[in-house]
Order: structure tokens, then C-alpha cells, then sequence
């Protein structure tokens, strides 16, 4: 094989997998979707397991990620039977390329379809405070969808009472910690909080006992060895993706459904997040 002629096939193969890591990135792996089961052991009462569905950064009409997609992302987390349903935020979409915004009315019609056993609880997150706060909040909450934002409720659950405090969006919101765990009390169950973004995380106390974030959406792009290269968050990395236990706190940040400003995935494939809780074994 002459030079030249190496050279010519060696350029088109390099051609054909810059066009596959393309297509991958800003159209395979942007329109699937997947149920991305974890199991934690935290400091949980009982010997049973809690299964919660996480919802996070719908993003709705971003490019692959219509009402169809919303629809299929519903019938999905039913399929999955979660004791308990988690909306962290960003139903909405602004500035997305390619997207093409969806009313916040639209969404919760197909939103109203979850159903689950201890109910549906939600918080919002920044692109919600950019479009309108309120409005989403009302559109939400007329469907029967709880928003515990810089507050508490207490739900009964198949492993017993929980307490399930939420807080308003670091970046638009009040974001008010102690609001949000004021009417928790020392009575032995145990306490969920709800957060769009993770880098409040430092300073929740060790009376919760997990806290549930999105926004980051993984990175969007992740890859081998270098990791995600750009997070939403001041701690970089740390809280991108995953559980993390800080302090004998844990921490679970799901990767979301949508995109935000570039509509490209690449190893963060959107994902509803099934979490199955358990009692940890001493």
C-alpha cells in the first residue's frame, strides 16, 4: 500500500467516526431514553426498601424532547412502580438551540398522569424562575402535583412516615434551608430533600437523610478519563453526577431528561432515576 493511498483511508476513517460521534452526540443519545436504577443504603427505618422516581430537567421542546418524548418519559416512570415521585425542576425551557418552547399548561397534562402510591412532590428549578415562577408553579400544582418549596410535608409511605422538605432554586428562588426543614421534627422518620441545584448541599444538616438534586444534567457531554468538562455548579466536578456522601451526608444528583443551551448528549444518555432505598446492614 502506497503512502498516499494509506493516508486516504486512514483521513475517511477518521471522517466516518467524527460523523458517528456527531450523530451520537447531537441526535442518538439526545432522543433515547433509559431508566437508570440505583440502589442506596442510608440510614433508613424498617427492613423494607423505598422506591422513589426522580424526575429532573425536562426541558420540554428541546430539540428530541417534545410532548411525545414527555409522554413516553411518564408511561416509563408508571411502568417502573415508584412508591414515590420526585419533580426537581426545570419543566421549562429558555434560550435551548433548536428548542421550541412549550407552555408550562401543556407540560402538566401529561405530568397528571403519574401516579404513585405516597403521591407526586416537585420543586423548580432556574429556567422555571427565568420564563415565570408563578405560572409554572400554578400550572403544577392545578394538576395535584405538591410543590414543597422552603417547606415541609409529611407523606405516609410503604416503609413508614417521611418527611419530604423542599427548597426554592438557588439561583432564582428564596433557596431558604431553614424554612424549608422548620416543621421537621426529631420523631424518628426520615427526612427527603428536595433541591434543583446541588451546590446547596454544604450546607444541609445531618438531621436529612438524603438530598435529592438535578441541573447539572451530568454535564451533558462526559468523557473518558477527562470526566464532564463543564458543570453548572461552583464545585466543578464534585457534585455532577451520582451519589455522594460527604460527611456520612448523602447526596444523589440525577443526570435529567432534557438539554440546556446546546442540545447534545454524549455518554449522559437522558434518564428517569429510579432510586431503591434501603436500610443499611451494621
Amino acid at each position: 500500500m502506497s503512502r498516499r493511498t494509506w493516508a486516504r483511508r486512514t483521513a475517511g476513517v477518521v471522517g466516518c467516526l467524527v460523523v458517528a460521534l456527531v450523530l451520537w452526540a447531537f441526535w442518538l443519545e439526545p432522543a433515547s431514553l433509559t431508566v437508570a436504577e440505583h440502589d442506596l443504603s442510608l440510614d433508613w427505618p424498617g427492613d423494607g426498601s423505598l422506591r422513589i422516581a426522580v424526575l429532573t430537567d425536562l426541558h420540554v421542546g428541546s430539540p428530541f424532547n417534545g410532548m411525545a418524548k414527555l409522554h413516553a418519559t411518564v408511561d416509563r416512570t408508571n411502568a417502573a412502580q415508584p412508591d414515590l415521585i420526585c419533580i426537581l425542576g426545570d419543566l421549562v425551557i429558555q434560550g435551548v438551540l433548536g428548542g421550541r418552547f412549550v407552555p408550562p399548561e401543556d407540560i402538566v397534562v401529561e405530568l397528571a398522569r403519574l401516579h404513585a402510591s405516597a403521591g407526586i412532590v416537585a420543586v423548580l428549578g432556574n429556567h422555571d424562575g427565568w420564563f415565570d415562577h408563578d405560572r409554572v408553579r400554578h400550572a403544577v400544582e392545578a394538576v395535584g402535583i405538591r410543590v414543597v418549596e422552603d417547606r415541609a410535608i409529611r407523606v405516609n409511605t410503604p416503609t413508614g412516615p417521611l418527611w419530604v422538605a423542599g427548597i426554592s432554586d438557588l439561583w432564582t428562588g428564596r433557596h431558604d434551608l431553614t424554612a424549608a426543614l422548620a416543621a421537621v421534627v426529631d420523631d424518628g422518620a426520615p427526612v427527603l430533600l428536595l433541591t434543583h441545584n446541588p451546590d446547596v448541599f454544604p450546607a444541609v444538616p445531618a438531621r436529612v437523610t438524603l438530598t435529592l438534586a438535578g441541573h447539572t444534567h451530568g454535564g451533558q457531554v462526559r468523557l473518558p478519563f477527562a470526566g464532564a468538562l463543564i458543570v453548572p455548579s461552583k464545585f466543578g466536578q464534585r457534585f455532577a453526577a451520582g451519589h455522594v456522601v460527604e460527611g456520612g451526608r448523602h447526596l444523589f444528583v440525577a443526570t435529567g431528561l432534557g438539554t440546556s443551551i446546546l442540545p447534545v448528549r454524549f455518554r449522559v444518555p437522558p434518564a428517569v432515576t429510579l432510586l431503591t432505598v434501603r436500610p443499611a446492614k451494621h
